[in-house]
């Protein structure tokens, strides 16, 4: 078999997670591992000894025989690193979201056709099983027309100092609703407030306004009680609930709506139904590994990624509005 040779920048959270789904396919090949903080690298190579780590990005950059570089550093550096990773040549994994600034990413997007270079963007949520199957119900129109969406994304911490909640967190929702719903927004609204630490908001509501009149409503919070990963899905036939803190039943179908009927006197007009509960049998299989299989299959073969520098960017561009409305 013939195994893809990449490098993994960055060694944080994500970072970890990607050295240990990558090193574990066996068509990858994991060829440098690179972190400016040296302990980061250190540790990874305890727990893979066969991995090595470079010096510097350029050694990277430098190697003919890395095919495609993942890049799972800090937000604010994913531009510079997939900017000089696709002028060396390189495809890119880049971790969400693709860019702060919507004019870099669409450089970047530019950078990748003219050179015939891949990036693929870490929208993770995209690659949910749980999602693909409510996907499938919006597609088929089992959940009849969609008229509203709305997510939830809290907890208690983690706290950053270097980005709001919005930048670290909403990417999952927004991204996840465009793809749903297969359309970006023409509108969008946020009001949030920073109660922790100056400038920085902790909690940030955003109201996004689709095509044929949809509305999606996203919850973002580091300072909550709860903890909740939820998306519900409000359709004329049937609602759909996301629950991805749910260890089985992640996927719940309400079938449930308001009909509109004939009526001669008034209160007929409209009647609610109420039906079963469908929880779906949904493979417990790991995002994380799908995206990456994915990501080399598109390598290896030259297709473009399901979510691609494109989708990327769109995702860049309701941040960049929400921001701007705060």
């Amino acid at each position: 078999m013939t195994k893809t040779p990449i490098a993994i920048v960055g060694l944080g959270k994500w970072g970890r997670n990607h050295v240990r789904v990558f090193a574990a396919l066996p068509d990858c090949q994991v060829r440098w591992l690179f972190d400016l903080n040296d302990r980061a690298a250190a540790e990874q190579l305890a727990l893979y000894p066969h991995l090595r780590a470079a010096t510097s990005f350029d050694q990277i950059l430098s190697d003919p025989a890395v095919q495609a570089i993942v890049i799972a550093t800090t937000a604010g550096s994913h531009y510079q690193l997939a900017r000089e990773a696709l002028l060396a040549g390189k495809d890119v994994f880049v971790e969400k979201p693709m860019t702060l600034d919507l004019a870099e990413g669409e450089e970047l997007c530019a950078i990748a056709a003219e050179r015939g270079r891949l990036i693929q963007v870490g929208h993770l949520l995209l690659f949910h099983p749980a999602v693909d199957y409510i996907k499938g119900l919006i597609d088929r129109n089992d959940l009849g027309e969609i008229y509203y969406i709305y997510s939830q994304r809290l907890n208690l911490g983690v706290v950053r100092n270097d980005e709001n909640a919005l930048l670290s967190l909403a990417p999952h929702d927004i991204s996840l609703i465009n793809y749903l719903l297969g359309a970006a927004p023409i509108a969008a609204q946020a009001a949030g407030g920073c109660y922790l630490q100056d400038r920085i908001e902790d909690v940030i509501f955003v109201t996004l306004t689709y095509p044929q009149r949809k509305l999606a409503h996203i919850h973002v919070s580091w300072l909550d009680p709860h903890k909740t990963r939820r998306l519900t899905i409000v359709g004329s036939r049937k609602m759909a609930v996301f629950d991805d803190t749910e260890t089985t039943e992640k996927v719940r179908i309400y079938d449930k709506g308001v009909l509109r009927q004939e009526y001669e006197n008034y209160g007929e007009l409209l009647a609610v139904r109420t039906g079963d509960i469908l929880i779906p049998n949904i493979p417990n299989t790991e995002p994380l590994k799908l995206q990456a299989q994915h990501f080399l299959e598109c390598v290896r073969d030259r297709t473009p990624p399901r979510v691609d520098g494109r989708m990327g960017l769109e995702v860049v561009r309701v941040l960049a509005e929400a921001s701007r409305r705060l």
